[in-house]
């Protein structure tokens, strides 16, 4: 359906951003993380408790400033993080205590699948050890541990249910699923559903909680986690690196020029293309991917990159190659060197990272001893995010 106010039906609007959300190992909103990546980017890692795999821990808010006693109670952590920053986005766009317009407000989500019990999953890999029938065993323990509420505290779109509850968004609902892809559907989705005028205003982000042990065993069991000592994303290649997994919320609203202008909110920025593709991790077609994908945004030579890069062996190194010969000119500043690689909340992040960039029209220093070239002004940045398995995305962030 087209927005009248729009003008031609035929002509497709811009996509502005008008609320950021942000939760992590730095702090909470956008002000903070400006702060600390254009001060003092090195990242805060915890060495101990997942020892030999550091993490970047969340540092934990007031939880009652978004969240109050009695819901916290019925999410697990990462529902509290991602409901925690959806909030803090709806603040920062000027819509949390508009009923009306979250009553009209849509949603779209990036998800894993929700929180396991640590405790049953270890007591049945401890049985597991010494059980001479295994099938047996497992039948016989999912059948007595395992409980309805268990389950359900599982299911991926329980942060958009919780959402809905806490900050009474009730327009339209999607939740996505795939690690680092689906953060990339939801920017990509909801940007299109707003520039076709399906949409007014989305409410879009994701949510990782990292400190748990079955988030790493996961990737661990791949020999995809860096262990011991942290090094920036792209000083990860000998045997042993990989990702440090890092807890992030990030939420962004994103709105029509009409709607924002009617309610007299300012953008950070503007999402010009969200360009995405998928396929065989073979190092001439994913760089033929990436490089089509790279030209459809008209990014020019000097246009500064921010790139979600997770760290991970070989696929890292082709990016940062990629970039330097396709970019030469263009700074490149990896952003999970300070925050770790979240996954499904990587894009978002990464967005919402650029537009407040682009908001105060400087680029961000490196956030790394290997990252070169001066920070300088940005009134336009190029956003990337090739997951560390599957998926490639990009986004253009531009100043309105």
């Amino acid at each position: 359906m087209n927005d009248p106010s729009s003008g031609s039906s035929n002509q497709p609007r811009d996509v502005w951003i008008t609320g950021i959300g942000l939760l992590s190992s730095f702090g909470e909103g956008g002000d903070a993380h400006w702060q600390r990546l254009t001060s003092d980017p090195s990242p805060v890692i915890d060495t101990e408790r997942f020892a030999p795999y550091p993490v970047h821990p969340l540092a934990e808010p007031d939880w009652s400033g978004q969240i109050s006693r009695r819901d916290m109670r019925q999410m697990e952590p990462w529902q509290q993080i991602g409901t925690y920053t959806a909030g803090l986005a709806l603040d920062d766009a000027g819509l949390k205590d508009d009923l009306e317009a979250c009553g009209e407000l849509d949603m779209i989500i990036a998800a894993g699948g929700g929180e396991r019990d640590i405790e049953t999953d270890s007591a049945i890999l401890e049985d597991g050890l010494t059980s001479n029938d295994r099938d047996a065993l497992l039948t016989e323990r999912l059948s007595n541990d395992l409980r309805p509420t268990l389950f359900l505290a599982q299911l991926s779109n329980l942060l958009a249910g919780n959402i809905s509850i806490v900050h009474k968004v009730t327009g339209s609902s999607r939740t996505f699923m795939g690690e680092e892809g689906a953060g990339i559907s939801a920017v990509q989705t909801a940007a299109a559903r707003i520039r076709s005028g399906q949409s007014e205003r989305v409410l879009v982000g994701g949510a990782l909680n990292a400190e748990r042990k079955d988030v790493l065993l996961a990737f661990e069991l791949d020999h995809q986690l860096l262990q011991g000592e942290h090094r920036e994303v792209w000083n990860r290649q000998s045997a042993g690196d990989g990702m440090v997994a890092g807890s992030v919320g990030a939420f962004l609203v994103l709105e029509s020029p009409q709607s924002a202008t009617a309610r007299g909110q300012k953008p950070y920025a503007k999402i010009s293309p969200v360009l995405a593709d998928h396929g065989r991790r073979r190092t001439d077609q994913t760089n033929a991917r990436i490089e089509k994908l790279i030209d459809a945004s008209g990014t020019q030579d000097g246009t500064p990159v921010l790139s979600g890069a997770s760290g991970a062996r070989d696929i890292t190194a082709m990016e940062r190659d990629l970039l330097t010969n396709k970019l030469p000119n263009s700074p490149v500043r990896g952003f999970g060197t300070s925050f770790g690689h979240c996954f499904e909340t990587q894009f978002p992040l990464g967005v919402a990272l650029a537009a407040l960039a682009v908001s105060k029209g400087q680029a961000y220093p490196a956030f790394g001893a290997s990252e070169s070239g001066d920070a300088g002004s940005a009134d336009k940045m190029l956003v990337t995010t090739i997951g560390h398995w599957r998926a490639e995305g990009l986004a253009s962030v531009e100043k309105v």
